[in-house]
């Protein structure tokens, strides 16, 4: 029997929950269909906790469907309170715009665009949102939502018991989720919304509002939510996001992300970040962990950045860690010459590379034999660093720990 959508859906562990699997899984069997995922533009790219949400429209496509991109223009302008203990920060028009065309590069590098019938469709829900006549929208909409049920979804509930704020605007978010959903039925025959787990109450909402509102019957899937064996949250480390932008985080680090997963994660993640068949990757669970680790890194960094750069990537890695050499891909920070003058304090030097947190933890790191220059350690806080560190080619290697490397090149 044939694979289907659901049943990869669910054996690379992306299921959670579903509106009614079984109504659905003979819909996905019987026509392709339109699916949908909502992304805020709240950042100016989106980070590996967004690439969940992205393999599953990634799957769609392998399986005929169409996926449906919805740039929330609209509800960026609101801000979701989902899983939040308080109200986003209210962006400036021009500053969402600007997210919306950059998250959009995201999607083109990692779905196919070159056949009509499953290439994806873009759309800004600013495009009916902006539009909307408030008198109108509570009578035809907001009719369909009772302030009880509302007041049950976890979204507002937790931020209540917690007596955290909750303003009237995102209180409105989740009807106006359930309107995005409504608006793409009508507009784009879509029958599906996909969404994380903390989406579950609004996509119950749009699945209630269509039948209500047009008597039709559609469905909603999540996923679970991803935390890391370490309990960490998806797509958070001590540096910042990992984004999914060369221009935000390089080839490099995005591949030492992967390389550097919890023993316990990776099989897990070969199954949810890369499109290795499900049948390998369970045969891999008696493998080396590291050369498995090396795998993950390669398929998921040639998947955004291509093969190439993470071919060059592991190259680098393998300079660095193995021949103590300068890799050819490491971070770079570029420092004028004028200020090594006089020599800089490996303070300072370290301050600038935003590796650490703060002059503090630099000295704590400092007194426990952490901070390297070319591979010797740093052993005196007042150390000045030196034209003579620096190499024929004005590099210099600056590493924290064993696994934080940055090339320091002179202008």
């Amino acid at each position: 029997m044939e694979k289907s959508y659901l049943a990869e859906f669910k054996e690379r562990e992306y299921f959670n929950q579903c509106t009614n699997f079984e109504g659905l899984e003979q819909l996905m069997n019987k026509k392709k269909i339109r699916a949908y995922i909502g992304f805020d533009c709240t950042a100016p790219s989106l980070h590996v906790g967004s690439l969940m949400q992205i393999m599953c429209l990634r799957l769609l496509q392998k399986y005929g469907h169409q996926p449906i991109v919805l740039l929330g223009g609209g509800t960026t302008r609101i801000g979701d309170p989902s899983g939040k203990e308080e109200t986003r920060k209210i962006l400036s028009e021009s500053e969402i715009e600007k997210n919306i065309k950059n998250i959009q590069k995201v999607f083109k590098i990692f779905l196919k665009t070159n056949n009509s019938k499953t290439k994806p469709i873009f759309i800004n829900n600013y495009k009916w949102l902006g539009k909307l006549n408030y008198i109108k929208f509570l009578r035809d909409i907001g009719k369909h939502f009772t302030i009880n049920k509302m007041l049950s979804f976890d979204s507002v509930k937790l931020r209540l018991e917690r007596e955290q704020s909750l303003s009237y605007m995102e209180f409105n978010y989740m009807i106006l989720q359930a309107y995005d959903f409504l608006e793409l039925n009508k507009t784009k025959n879509c029958f599906l919304q996909i969404g994380g787990s903390d989406q579950w109450g609004n996509i119950v909402n749009g699945v209630d509002l269509i039948k209500r509102h047009s008597n039709k019957h559609v469905f909603g899937l999540t996923t679970p939510l991803i935390t890391l064996a370490s309990g960490i949250k998806m797509g958070k480390t001590e540096k910042g996001a990992i984004w999914l932008d060369n221009k935000l985080l390089s080839s490099y680090d995005y591949w030492q992300f992967w390389r550097n997963t919890d023993d316990r994660d990776v099989i897990r993640f070969l199954k949810f970040f890369t499109d290795l068949e499900i049948i390998k990757i369970n045969e891999f669970k008696n493998k080396d962990i590291n050369q498995l680790k090396v795998l993950l890194a390669n398929e998921a960094t040639t998947m955004l950045h291509g093969k190439i750069s993470a071919k060059k990537a592991e190259q680098t890695a393998k300079k660095t860690f193995e021949n103590k050499l300068v890799g050819d891909s490491l971070p770079k920070i570029k420092i004028k010459k004028e200020k090594f003058s006089n020599g800089i304090n490996i303070i300072d030097l370290v301050a600038t590379s935003n590796l650490l947190n703060s002059k503090s933890e630099i000295r704590r790191m400092i007194k426990n034999r952490g901070i390297k220059i070319n591979n010797i350690i740093v052993e005196n806080e007042q150390l000045r660093v030196s034209f003579n560190s620096f190499d024929r080619e004005n590099n210099l290697k600056l590493s924290i720990g064993k696994k934080k490397h940055v090339i320091v090149k002179l202008i």
